[in-house]
């Protein structure tokens, strides 16, 4: 009897030593790097050493099951009120079919109207149809530019701005307003790449490097998926990263010992391959470098810090560097360094190796990048490290005027109802929001009387 319990615990202190062993120890990567990885990386004997994975996404999916899973079973109170909220769902799942079939309808036959396709003070409501973002000009500033959707998804792969996705999901029409920031912002980067052969007298010097801020939903990311859009069409080489924020958040990662930078190789294969279908030549050194980072996750860190700098030796065409979210390199990231067994320390953006190689500002490229507050940053000082001091510009909301191109707009697309519609109800909208594109395009139809209401300072609630 002595003896069994001896032997029952010299295994437990045997299955308790092995579970001390820490998981990064023994973790590494599940094949070797390739043949062509191994020709840029000289050696890659660190990354075995220690791994770290991000966990703060786990923790919020758990969080997130748990709180589901509370609801549900709140939702089993009783039979009765569950058929009530499943009554509930049909009928309103049935009227909101209704209501979108009919205006489906509606729209369909005004298109064969062309008289409706007319905005404020009787000017055209839409640009020509020959127009390209090119040939757009003061004259069409207020007027709606309307895409080609599997033509804008074919120039920009690496994915839509969620305002421009918004737009066109509400609007039912994927057109944009043609505003005069973005055409000041278009014209900055035409005259550096094409300089005009007599320089206007008191005109305002062309820019370089822009940083486009503003308050949150001003149509910062738009204004640059669409200069994104006018320089693949003129033949630029445009490197475009619509998700910054992507790039420092999620995913392993670990201490490069050559470098001293925290690599990622997940976020760095990930966004080479939105990059596989930008227009490069195949027979260029960028398509073989494109190509090696998909082939090899472990050689995708390093292949962007490699493109990173082929792209300033391009000469033959444009290059344009533009960076969506950009504010989100110049704070902390998702990623934690452990120092004790019971502390962790976060770890900036700039000591991440793809990050630090492209956020400088402080070249001779052409590079524009646009802050983010709808991902809560915070407030950044106004002179930022790698930076120049005049770069930083600011990208207004909506003035008076292209809230009331907004609105006959809206009311061109039957967001509106035409009984409602008066000067005196969209300019109530107009300052409620503020200037606000997302608040006007979610509450367009409270153009009327008693439509919906907001709530003041004072917690009251204001009926319009």
């Amino acid at each position: 009897m002595f003896r069994s319990v001896v032997r029952i615990t010299s295994r437990n202190l045997n299955l308790n030593r092995r579970s001390l062993i820490p998981n990064d120890a023994v973790s590494h990567f599940p094949s070797p790097p390739s043949a062509s990885a191994a020709t840029l990386i000289p050696s890659l004997d660190h990354a075995h050493r220690r791994r770290f994975s991000s966990s703060k996404s786990t923790k919020s999916s758990i969080t997130k099951t748990k709180k589901s899973e509370g609801k549900k079973s709140k939702s089993k109170g009783g039979e009765s009120g569950a058929a009530a909220g499943a009554e509930d769902g049909e009928f309103g799942g049935s009227a909101g079919d209704e209501l979108e079939a009919g205006r489906a309808k509606r729209l369909a036959d005004d298109e064969k109207t062309p008289s409706l396709d007319v905005g404020p003070n009787g000017r055209p409501l839409f640009t020509p149809r020959d127009v390209t973002l090119s040939k757009l000009s003061h004259k069409d500033i207020g007027s709606y530019f309307n895409f080609d959707e599997a033509a804008l998804k074919a120039v920009l792969p690496e994915g839509l701005a969620s305002g421009i996705e918004d737009e066109f999901k509400e609007s039912w029409r994927p057109a944009l307003l043609v505003r005069k920031s973005f055409l000041d912002l278009r014209d900055n980067f035409r005259r550096i790449a094409d300089p005009p052969m007599w320089p206007s007298e008191g005109g305002v010097k062309p820019k370089k490097q822009i940083i486009l801020d503003g308050p949150v939903k001003s149509g910062k990311s738009i204004a640059l998926a669409m200069l994104v859009h006018w320089a693949r069409d003129e033949g630029w080489l445009v490197l475009y990263a619509p998700k910054g924020r992507d790039w420092t958040h999620g995913g392993y990662f670990y201490k490069n010992q050559h470098t001293g930078f925290w690599d990622t190789p997940l976020q760095a294969e990930r966004y080479l391959k939105g990059q596989e279908t930008m227009p490069i030549p195949e027979d260029s050194t960028l398509y073989d470098l494109v190509q090696m980072g998909i082939n090899s996750t472990h050689a995708a860190v390093s292949v962007v810090v490699r493109l990173r700098k082929e792209l300033s030796l391009v000469k033959d065409v444009p290059v344009l560097i533009a960076i969506d979210q950009y504010n989100n390199w110049f704070t902390f990231s998702e990623f934690e360094e452990p120092v004790t067994p019971r502390s962790c320390r976060p770890i900036h953006a700039r000591e991440l190796t793809t990050v630090n190689a492209f956020r400088s500002m402080m070249h001779d490229d052409m590079m524009v990048g646009a802050f983010s507050h709808s991902t809560a940053v915070g407030k950044l000082r106004k002179d930022l490290p790698d930076v120049p001091a005049d770069a930083r510009q600011n990208f207004p909301r909506y003035s008076l005027d292209e809230a009331e191109a907004v609105c006959y707009y809206y009311l061109r697309q039957r967001l509106v109802r035409r009984e409602v519609f008066s000067e005196e109800n969209w300019k109530k909208i107009y300052y409620l929001a503020n200037g606000n594109g997302a608040e006007m395009r979610c509450h367009p139809i409270s153009l009327g009387k008693k439509l919906f209401s907001v709530s003041d300072l004072k917690g009251r609630f204001l009926v319009i």
